[in-house]
């Protein structure tokens, strides 16, 4: 079996990869660390949490231990899709580079563009960094891309989810031509393909799994989650997670929660707090300081429950996570592979619980037929049967009620509009209203085109009906017939 003093890094290197306790490297490591030492393009496929981060940080240790970076012109470049996953290399490169005198600068949003601005300054051997953020110093002429040497893209796949392919080309058309670059992802969509062609040399292709695949060490499960009432939908959705989280018993030990929305992280992390238990969310939106301080007390144990959108379903090494929890079933099947990847880390065993309500079963046909295999169904741990979806479901009973008694007023009131007893202006004496409303005649057909009718019949803008009586009938043109009418064309001429 390979082990890590195999594969000729560093002495340096070495000393710290001892120090932190690791001899066997993975299949990943074994294969992408001596060609990127031989300064060959890495093209790495692997599915999360199988170590390729360290693939491309030890080799590059390796590399940039002679030389020394110049103001503003970082010697290597690594590319992370958040802030998060950049801050982990970062921390990578704190570990391994501990014997070696690397400087490196961070380069993320919610940080301020003054501190960042001294470290470029003073000159970086390694600029770990978030596409926006990377460009934004770069168009503020604070960074020189000409002198990198070797460039990463780490989880390339949700570059391209986050939209980020036009940054990445970009950048690509700003670092030399001769640069070294590793391209690692979990997935290799066609528009990865296109790019890892365009803009890498010959590459060393590393593919130590099948794509989108799941670790064995994982047990996976979904509950088929339906609501009694639509308008009860979220409140019982969230009943049923906190259920599943009790029936799991002493066995979780700490557990991420992944929503599709930022709204949802919100509302589900304040109704677990609200039920006692220690959760706390994580998502985009949040202030960058708060973010770290969540999830340092998530690695440092003190937080139990985490609940996050997919900004932390990439690359975060929490290696002892017990459980993830898919409160939605991801519109995007890869990242059900990447949200389940938190658990069953470096060989442990972890267990995945989805909970898939109507409207999400498409997507979960998409997740299953991409594993290639049916996740098991699981029992509802409330114990209430599903409402049954042959009767209509209705939001409120007071709503039912109001429809159609709305429904009648409107009928009604067409109908009293039709009626020539609404349009009278004196009200009907006590005799009259007891009598029910007349029947309004047929009115007679139209008269004939050679009768020469062109006016509206009476009742019209000018006077109405409201002068005539309820059973007067009007008959032709009425009895307001102008008198020169009825004369004849002699008689008017004549006269």
């Amino acid at each position: 079996m390979t082990k890590f003093s195999d594969l000729k890094l560093g002495p340096k290197v070495q000393k710290a990869i001892d120090e932190a306790g690791y001899e066997t490297p993975t299949p990943i490591q074994a294969q992408a660390i001596p060609a990127a030492l031989e300064g060959r393009d890495v093209l790495g496929i692997a599915q999360t949490g199988t170590g390729k981060t360290a693939s491309f940080t030890l080799p590059m240790i390796t590399q940039l231990a002679r030389g020394r970076a110049k103001a503003r012109m970082p010697r290597s470049l690594v590319l992370a899709p958040t802030r998060e996953l950049a801050a982990q290399v970062a921390e990578n490169f704190d570990t391994y580079a501990k014997h070696v005198k690397l400087t490196k600068a961070l380069l993320i949003g919610g940080v301020s563009f003054k501190e960042q601005d001294q470290l470029i300054d003073k000159g970086v051997d390694v600029l770990i960094a978030t596409p926006g953020r990377l460009l934004d110093h770069f168009e503020r002429g604070k960074l020189l891309l000409t002198d990198v040497k070797i460039m990463v893209v780490d989880e390339a796949d949700r570059m391209l989810d986050m939209g980020f392919i036009p940054d990445i080309e970009r950048i690509f058309s700003l670092v030399p031509f001769t640069r070294q670059t590793l391209f690692f992802s979990a997935t290799m969509a066609p528009e990865i393909e296109r790019i890892t062609n365009t803009f890498l040399s010959n590459p060393h292709r590393v593919e130590v799994a099948r794509q989108a695949t799941a670790s064995e060490t994982i047990d996976q499960g979904v509950l088929m989650f339906r609501a009694s009432r639509r308008d009860r939908q979220a409140s019982e959705k969230r009943n049923a997670l906190r259920a599943l989280i009790d029936a799991e018993g002493d066995g979780l030990t700490n557990a991420i929660v992944f929503c599709n929305r930022k709204t949802d992280v919100d509302i589900v992390a304040k109704s677990l707090k609200k039920y006692g238990y220690d959760a706390a969310p994580i998502h985009g939106d949040l202030d960058q300081s708060q973010r770290t301080r969540t999830l340092d007390g998530f690695r440092a144990g003190e937080l139990r429950i985490l609940v996050a959108s997919d900004v932390a379903a990439r690359g975060l090494d929490v290696p002892s996570v017990s459980h993830v929890f898919n409160f939605d079933v991801p519109s995007h099947a890869e990242d059900y592979i990447h949200r389940i990847g938190r658990t069953g880390r470096a060989g442990r065993a972890g267990k995945a619980i989805t909970i898939c309500q109507t409207s999400d079963e498409r997507n979960l046909d998409d997740v299953e037929r991409l594993l290639e295999k049916q996740i098991a169904r699981l029992a509802d741990p409330t114990g209430s049967a599903p409402a049954s979806t042959d009767a209509p479901e209705i939001a409120d009973p007071a709503e039912a009620e109001a429809k159609p008694a709305r429904n009648r007023s409107r009928s009604s009131r067409s109908r009293s509009r039709s009626t020539p007893a609404d349009t009278t202006v004196a009200a009907p004496g006590p005799a009259e209203s007891a009598d029910p409303a007349p029947t309004p005649p047929e009115p007679e057909a139209r008269p004939a085109p050679e009768q020469h009718d062109r006016r509206p019949p009476s009742g019209g803008r000018g006077g109405g009906s409201r002068g005539r009586g309820q059973n007067d009938q009007v008959i032709g043109m009425g009895d307001h017939l102008p008198g020169f009418i009825e004369k004849s064309f002699e008689e008017r001429m004549s006269s």
